[in-house]
């Protein structure tokens, strides 16, 4: 097993994991980052959906207390029968575009140039947003919801649509989840905690489509592959653990202006350096 495809893998893994659950799109990182590490073939793209369990498996375990107590009360209790209704009434949407246009957006946007036009795009969207609820007041709108159980359908429903924004390669799910909520009148930390559970059924759903899919059509993945596929994917565990945590802690206290910058700076990035003939990206 080459050192180089390990380490590739732990960039990866590492990758997928701190930008999951940040509003600047993992899917757009894996992307360019896979490119500049020609790690893109067939194996490069089993690689990714794989890892993304181990994203998704770190969110688990943060908030096992709260799934253990909906799962154990869920007869019972309305609140968390609510609570499961609303996770699925907000995956719905993305859930059935994706399953619909899956084919079409990955033919024409996933490559470097129309992420970092989206990266740019983006980050307006956050300014916008961040604007928008220091002139209103945080959740002045929404003053009846203190947590993601006050949540109704209805504002599920409203997440679940601005979410359908992160088909497009380089947007962020949990972007559009959490500015769509905050546009919607959501408290930040609400939007934010909803986005984190929300992405339990949507990226689990998605990873385990992409899955079935391999095993249909498999790539040929030898024997010493697993345990770059087991890098990876400890590496985007760990990663994204230690990130929900701190975006968690983050905001609490801070708005999301940071990231639009970032995003505005990164597409910038890729766009003159491909324009430049810097980087050969891949169009």
């Amino acid at each position: 097993m080459e050192i180089i495809l390990l380490l590739k893998a732990l960039i990866l893994g590492v990758v997928e994991g701190l930008t999951e659950f940040l509003p600047v799109s993992s899917t757009g990182h894996l992307i360019l980052v896979g490119d500049l590490l020609n790690f893109n073939d067939e194996r490069g793209k089993a690689f990714e959906v794989i890892i993304q369990f181990g994203a998704i498996l770190a969110v688990c375990w943060e908030f096992r207390e709260k799934l253990l107590k909906v799962a154990c009360s869920f007869k019972t209790s309305p609140v968390a029968r609510r609570f499961v209704l609303n996770l699925l009434i907000a995956a719905a949407p993305a859930m059935g575009l994706g399953y619909l246009f899956s084919k079409h957006i990955k033919a024409v946007l996933f490559a470097p140039i129309p992420v970092a036009t989206a990266f740019i795009v983006g980050a307006l969207v956050i300014f916008w947003a961040e604007r928008r609820q220091a002139r209103v007041g945080t959740g002045a709108n929404k003053a009846y919801i203190q947590s993601i159980d006050d949540l109704t359908p209805l504002d599920a429903l409203k997440v679940g649509i601005a979410q359908c924004a992160a088909l497009i390669p380089g947007t962020s799910r949990s972007g559009a989840t959490i500015i769509g909520g905050m546009l919607f009148g959501l408290p930040r930390v609400v939007a934010t905690e909803f986005s984190f559970f929300l992405a339990i059924p949507v990226i689990g759903g998605a990873t385990a489509y992409e899955l079935l899919k391999l095993w249909k059509s498999p790539v040929p993945i030898s024997g010493d592959y697993s345990l770059v596929i087991l890098v990876g994917f400890v590496a985007a565990f760990i990663s994204a653990f230690i990130c929900v945590r701190w975006l968690l802690h983050y905001v609490a206290h801070h708005n999301f202006i940071p990231f639009a910058w970032y995003r505005i700076v990164f597409g910038l990035l890729i766009l003159i350096s491909a324009y430049s003939g810097l980087v050969s990206w891949t169009q």
